[in-house]
Protein backbone atom coordinates (compact mmCIF):
# COMPACT_ATOMS: atom_id res chain seq x y z
CA UNK A 1 0.00 0.00 0.00
CA UNK A 2 2.90 2.20 0.87
CA UNK A 3 5.07 2.00 -2.47
CA UNK A 4 1.63 2.46 -4.08
CA UNK A 5 1.03 6.03 -2.65
CA UNK A 6 4.78 6.20 -2.94
CA UNK A 7 4.29 5.55 -6.88
CA UNK A 8 0.75 7.55 -7.12
CA UNK A 9 2.82 10.86 -5.75
CA UNK A 10 5.71 10.28 -7.67
CA UNK A 11 3.37 10.05 -10.77
CA UNK A 12 1.60 13.03 -10.20
CA UNK A 13 4.59 15.25 -9.69
CA UNK A 14 6.18 13.86 -13.23
CA UNK A 15 2.85 15.26 -14.83
CA UNK A 16 2.73 18.12 -12.90
CA UNK A 17 6.32 18.79 -14.21
CA UNK A 18 5.43 17.79 -17.83
CA UNK A 19 2.89 20.34 -17.92
CA UNK A 20 4.54 23.13 -16.49
CA UNK A 21 7.09 22.82 -19.07
CA UNK A 22 4.83 22.25 -21.80
CA UNK A 23 2.94 25.23 -20.76
CA UNK A 24 6.35 27.51 -20.61
CA UNK A 25 7.58 26.12 -23.99
CA UNK A 26 4.12 27.37 -25.39
CA UNK A 27 4.78 30.83 -24.10
CA UNK A 28 8.21 30.87 -24.97
CA UNK A 29 7.47 30.14 -28.40
CA UNK A 30 4.55 32.74 -28.97
CA UNK A 31 6.41 35.45 -26.79
CA UNK A 32 9.56 34.93 -28.81
CA UNK A 33 8.04 34.98 -32.11
CA UNK A 34 5.98 38.36 -31.27
CA UNK A 35 9.39 40.13 -29.77
CA UNK A 36 11.37 39.21 -32.95
CA UNK A 37 8.44 41.11 -34.37
CA UNK A 38 8.25 43.54 -32.52
CA UNK A 39 12.27 44.49 -31.99
CA UNK A 40 13.12 43.95 -35.70
CA UNK A 41 13.73 47.88 -36.42
CA UNK A 42 15.55 48.54 -33.25
CA UNK A 43 17.56 45.09 -34.07
CA UNK A 44 18.39 46.93 -37.47
CA UNK A 45 19.43 50.10 -36.12
CA UNK A 46 21.98 48.01 -33.63
CA UNK A 47 23.14 46.33 -36.28
CA UNK A 48 24.26 49.34 -38.44
CA UNK A 49 25.47 51.18 -35.24
CA UNK A 50 27.84 47.93 -34.82
CA UNK A 51 29.23 47.89 -38.15
CA UNK A 52 29.68 51.79 -37.93
CA UNK A 53 31.61 51.68 -35.25
CA UNK A 54 33.64 48.41 -35.98
CA UNK A 55 32.96 47.91 -39.65
CA UNK A 56 35.56 44.90 -39.88
CA UNK A 57 33.94 43.27 -37.09
CA UNK A 58 30.73 41.03 -37.30
CA UNK A 59 27.22 42.43 -36.23
CA UNK A 60 26.34 38.91 -34.07
CA UNK A 61 28.47 37.04 -31.03
CA UNK A 62 27.98 33.75 -30.68
CA UNK A 63 29.52 31.60 -28.05
CA UNK A 64 29.20 28.08 -26.14
CA UNK A 65 27.33 27.74 -23.20
CA UNK A 66 26.25 25.04 -21.16
CA UNK A 67 22.17 24.43 -21.13
CA UNK A 68 19.76 21.85 -19.80
CA UNK A 69 21.73 18.16 -18.57
CA UNK A 70 25.28 20.18 -19.84
CA UNK A 71 24.46 19.76 -23.08
CA UNK A 72 26.44 22.36 -24.91
CA UNK A 73 24.44 24.96 -27.57
CA UNK A 74 25.36 28.31 -29.13
CA UNK A 75 24.11 31.45 -27.38
CA UNK A 76 23.78 34.47 -29.94
CA UNK A 77 24.31 38.62 -28.66
CA UNK A 78 24.59 41.31 -30.39
CA UNK A 79 28.65 41.98 -30.21
CA UNK A 80 29.46 44.00 -27.82
CA UNK A 81 33.53 43.82 -27.66
CA UNK A 82 35.86 44.09 -29.89
CA UNK A 83 37.17 40.60 -31.81
CA UNK A 84 39.84 39.51 -30.44
CA UNK A 85 37.87 39.78 -26.59
CA UNK A 86 38.46 36.41 -26.04
CA UNK A 87 42.15 36.38 -26.59
CA UNK A 88 41.95 39.35 -23.84
CA UNK A 89 40.52 37.80 -21.47
CA UNK A 90 43.30 35.48 -19.85
CA UNK A 91 45.13 38.92 -19.18
CA UNK A 92 42.29 39.73 -17.25
CA UNK A 93 41.01 37.69 -15.03
CA UNK A 94 42.92 39.01 -12.44
CA UNK A 95 40.90 42.18 -12.61
CA UNK A 96 37.85 40.01 -11.96
CA UNK A 97 35.32 41.34 -9.69
CA UNK A 98 32.59 38.83 -9.50
CA UNK A 99 33.45 36.13 -6.39
CA UNK A 100 33.33 32.11 -8.02
CA UNK A 101 33.42 30.99 -11.31
CA UNK A 102 32.43 33.90 -13.03
CA UNK A 103 34.14 36.95 -14.67
CA UNK A 104 33.04 40.89 -14.59
CA UNK A 105 34.56 44.05 -14.82
CA UNK A 106 32.69 46.94 -14.34
CA UNK A 107 35.46 49.20 -17.34
CA UNK A 108 36.34 46.07 -19.15
CA UNK A 109 38.90 47.72 -21.83
CA UNK A 110 37.34 44.80 -24.46
CA UNK A 111 33.72 46.59 -24.79
CA UNK A 112 33.60 49.33 -27.78
CA UNK A 113 31.53 52.13 -27.37
CA UNK A 114 27.78 51.02 -28.82
CA UNK A 115 28.77 47.76 -26.65
CA UNK A 116 29.04 49.54 -23.38
CA UNK A 117 25.27 51.29 -24.29
CA UNK A 118 23.87 48.08 -25.42
CA UNK A 119 25.12 46.19 -22.73
CA UNK A 120 23.75 48.78 -20.23
CA UNK A 121 20.61 48.35 -21.66
CA UNK A 122 20.35 44.66 -22.27
CA UNK A 123 19.80 45.20 -25.93
CA UNK A 124 22.55 42.84 -26.58
CA UNK A 125 20.61 39.79 -25.65
CA UNK A 126 17.52 40.75 -27.94
CA UNK A 127 19.82 37.81 -30.42
CA UNK A 128 18.84 35.39 -27.79
CA UNK A 129 14.97 34.85 -28.48
CA UNK A 130 16.50 33.00 -31.59
CA UNK A 131 18.09 30.58 -28.68
CA UNK A 132 14.29 30.44 -27.22
CA UNK A 133 12.59 29.42 -30.22
CA UNK A 134 15.29 26.45 -30.85
CA UNK A 135 14.82 25.37 -27.71
CA UNK A 136 18.18 25.98 -26.21
CA UNK A 137 16.88 28.70 -23.81
CA UNK A 138 13.84 29.93 -21.98
CA UNK A 139 13.22 33.60 -21.20
CA UNK A 140 13.42 32.59 -17.59
CA UNK A 141 15.75 30.12 -16.27
CA UNK A 142 19.47 29.81 -14.82
CA UNK A 143 22.25 31.51 -16.48
CA UNK A 144 23.75 29.80 -19.11
CA UNK A 145 27.46 28.94 -17.57
CA UNK A 146 30.80 28.84 -19.93
CA UNK A 147 31.89 25.02 -20.11
CA UNK A 148 35.49 26.77 -18.40
CA UNK A 149 33.04 27.38 -15.52
CA UNK A 150 31.02 24.32 -14.80
CA UNK A 151 34.47 22.66 -15.15
CA UNK A 152 35.10 24.11 -11.43
CA UNK A 153 31.29 23.15 -10.69
CA UNK A 154 30.65 20.98 -7.64
CA UNK A 155 27.67 17.65 -7.78
CA UNK A 156 25.63 20.86 -5.53
CA UNK A 157 26.40 23.39 -8.29
CA UNK A 158 25.73 20.99 -11.36
CA UNK A 159 22.20 20.55 -9.89
CA UNK A 160 20.96 24.82 -11.38
CA UNK A 161 21.62 22.82 -15.13
CA UNK A 162 18.43 20.27 -13.97
CA UNK A 163 16.12 22.95 -16.26
CA UNK A 164 16.91 24.83 -19.58
CA UNK A 165 18.47 28.04 -19.28
CA UNK A 166 17.01 31.87 -19.31
CA UNK A 167 17.46 35.41 -20.78
CA UNK A 168 16.36 36.65 -17.13
CA UNK A 169 15.90 34.83 -13.97
CA UNK A 170 15.68 35.09 -10.26
CA UNK A 171 19.39 36.05 -9.90
CA UNK A 172 19.05 38.68 -12.81
CA UNK A 173 16.31 40.17 -10.42
CA UNK A 174 17.63 39.43 -7.07
CA UNK A 175 20.74 41.49 -6.85
CA UNK A 176 22.99 40.29 -10.16
CA UNK A 177 26.34 41.50 -10.04
CA UNK A 178 25.94 42.08 -6.10
CA UNK A 179 25.68 38.39 -5.36
CA UNK A 180 28.29 35.38 -4.77
CA UNK A 181 28.20 32.71 -7.01
CA UNK A 182 27.27 30.83 -4.42
CA UNK A 183 23.94 33.02 -3.73
CA UNK A 184 23.51 32.73 -7.03
CA UNK A 185 23.53 28.92 -7.46
CA UNK A 186 21.21 29.09 -4.18
CA UNK A 187 18.79 31.13 -6.19
CA UNK A 188 18.89 29.30 -9.05
CA UNK A 189 18.05 26.10 -6.84
CA UNK A 190 15.04 28.04 -5.55
CA UNK A 191 14.21 28.70 -8.78
CA UNK A 192 14.00 25.16 -9.95
CA UNK A 193 12.04 24.03 -6.84
CA UNK A 194 9.19 26.66 -7.27
CA UNK A 195 9.15 26.68 -10.97
CA UNK A 196 5.41 27.59 -12.72
CA UNK A 197 4.48 29.85 -15.23
CA UNK A 198 2.84 32.53 -12.54
CA UNK A 199 6.79 32.48 -10.86
CA UNK A 200 8.16 33.20 -14.68
CA UNK A 201 5.59 36.24 -15.32
CA UNK A 202 6.54 37.18 -12.08
CA UNK A 203 10.10 37.39 -13.19
CA UNK A 204 9.50 38.50 -16.38
CA UNK A 205 7.60 41.85 -14.72
CA UNK A 206 10.45 42.35 -12.52
CA UNK A 207 12.91 42.02 -15.44
CA UNK A 208 11.06 44.47 -17.48
CA UNK A 209 10.69 46.99 -14.67
CA UNK A 210 14.41 47.18 -14.70
CA UNK A 211 15.02 47.55 -18.11
CA UNK A 212 12.61 50.32 -18.08
CA UNK A 213 14.26 51.61 -15.10
CA UNK A 214 17.68 51.84 -17.59
CA UNK A 215 15.42 54.55 -19.86
CA UNK A 216 14.47 51.92 -22.43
Amino acid sequence: MYYEQSSDKRKSKNDDTETINRTIRLFDIIAALLAIVISTPVTLIIAFLIKLDDPKGPIFFKQQRIGKNQRPFYMYKFRSMHVDAEAKLEALLAENEMEGHMFKMKNDPRITKIGRFIRKTSLDEFPQFLNILKGDMSFVGPRPPLEREVANYTEYDLKRLAVTPGCTGLWQVSGRNTLTFEQMVELDLKYIRERSMWLNIKILCATFKEFAGKGM
